[in-house]
Order: C-alpha cells, then structure tokens, then sequence
C-alpha cells in the first residue's frame, strides 16, 4: 500500500485540515499519516481560535513517521508562522521525500488569516523550493507572485513565474474567481488546463485541502502530475456535487460519495 503524508492543521469539525486530509487519501486507498502543526478551532461558519504545536514536536512527528513507515507522497497543508516553517522546511530537507505538495493555505474559507501575514515571504524563501506541485487558489497566487490575476492568461502567466522560482510546478486555482472553474498547470515545460462544469453551492469547506490530498495520493499512486491533478479534480468534484448541508456555514464535501456508491477503483500504476 502506497503511504502519503499530511503536514497540516487540524479541523476539529471534520470538513477541511488533517481530517480532510485522511478522508481523501483513504477514499484513493493509499495509508494516510499525520504531523499536525497547528490545532484550529473552528467550524463551517468560523474560526474561534489557533494553537500552534511546538516546533520541536512538529520535528519529533516527522522523525517517528521517517525512521519508521516513510512516505510515498507529502501534502503540505497550513503552516503559521516562521517558526513551524523552519521545523517542517527542515526535516524535508533531511530526509528528502518524493512527490510533494504544497497548499499555501492563507485564510479559512471564511476569511480568517490562518498564515501569519508578516510569513509570506518568509513561506516564499523556506518552503517553496520543496515543492514539487505548489497548489494556490487566485489570491493565494498573487500573494506569492507579486501579480494581479484578472483572466486565465494571467493564471499562466503567475503559475511560470512561481514556477520558475523554484517549485517543480504550479497549479494554479481559477475556483469561483474566475470564469468557469478552470485551474492551470504548468510543469515547468508546458500548460495544462482542466475545467469542470461549476457547481452551484456554498458546501466547499475543505476543497483546497481536499484536493491537494488527493494529487498528493494520486502522485503516489504513479500518476503523472497532469494525470494526478486530472484524477483529483474529477474525485473534487464529485465530492462537492454531492456535498454535505451540515453546520450553519459553508458544508463540508463529501470525501467518500464514490466510494460508497462505486467501491473502490484506484490500483498502482
């Protein structure tokens, strides 16, 4: 069994961080561990508050997680502040795992800052080059790129950028920002683009993290980046079609509609 890693904070009402995170790596049959950085309390409707977990136990995880199972893929998820950035960038560095995805998760799908905002270029200087796949969403993507992103050309146009400095590639996230929902890869030798029909609902807690953990699965499961961001947005999809009118905020996705009704189909490349 392919085994991948969350890096991540959790959500204590089960929609979006670490619990999506292993939601969807067991709904693409892969062995999902954690190392939990922060502890978020919130729900569908709001943030109540963050506590970070020490940088010391952040690198104690990592280490029980390497000398132990190792990974086949990493998803990485919410990271605050400098300091956890440094634990994470870190253990990376030692013990040098394939196929990683980074999520550059700012805010809650409610707008609350979940990345200290004196971080970015921090973020920018420590982790970007870890990435082998850099996942932003429109505002992530100028945050990171110093651009404004108006249309899909300049979706392009920041995911080169971002691409060229220093990540494997990007994937940058149209979501409801613009046009149809239409997200661009560039792989560091061409573009890739990948539009869904847009589904009309408030319940997508969660999908950004949803998503990179199933692009994080389907990399190690074999797939190519192209394929594995294909794969992950069909299984994205299917998961807000069918999500759940839970809370009394944004719902969360349902992480395991098609494996309930359809059993399970991924196998290893």
């Amino acid at each position: 069994m392919k085994r991948v890693l969350t890096i991540a904070g959790s959500d204590c009402s089960g929609g979006a961080g670490v619990q999506a995170d292993i939601k969807t790596m067991s709904a693409h049959g892969v062995f999902a561990m954690s190392v939990i950085v922060s502890v978020v309390a919130e729900n569908t409707a709001r943030v109540l508050g963050v506590e970070d977990v020490s940088p010391e136990m952040i690198r104690m995880q990592l280490d029980a997680v390497y000398e132990d199972i190792g990974t086949d893929a990493v998803k990485i998820g919410m990271l605050s502040t400098p300091a956890c950035m440094d634990a994470v960038a870190e253990k990376l560095r030692e013990y040098r795992p394939a196929n990683v995805v980074i999520d550059p998760v700012m805010y809650a799908k409610n707008g609350a800052p979940l990345m200290e905002p004196g971080s970015v270029e921090h973020f920018k200087e420590v982790i970007l080059p870890l990435a082998d796949l850099l996942t932003p969403n429109i505002p992530e993507a100028e945050a990171l790129s110093g651009r404004k992103i108006e249309t899909v050309g300049e979706m392009r146009e920041a995911a080169k950028a971002l691409c060229e400095g220093g990540c494997g590639a990007v994937l940058v996230k149209g979501g409801h920002y613009i046009g149809d929902a239409t997200d661009v890869l560039y792989d560091g030798k061409a573009f890739h683009e990948f539009t869904t029909k847009r589904i009309h609902t408030k319940n997508t807690h969660g999908t950004g993290c949803t998503l990179s953990s199933a692009i994080a699965s389907n990399l190690a499961l074999g797939y190519s980046p192209a394929e594995a961001v294909e794969r992950a947005k069909a299984y994205v999809t299917v998961a807000i079609e069918h999500a759940l009118p839970l809370g009394h905020g944004c719902g969360p996705t349902h992480h395991f509609y098609d494996l309930y009704e359809h059993g399970l189909k991924t196998a290893d490349k």
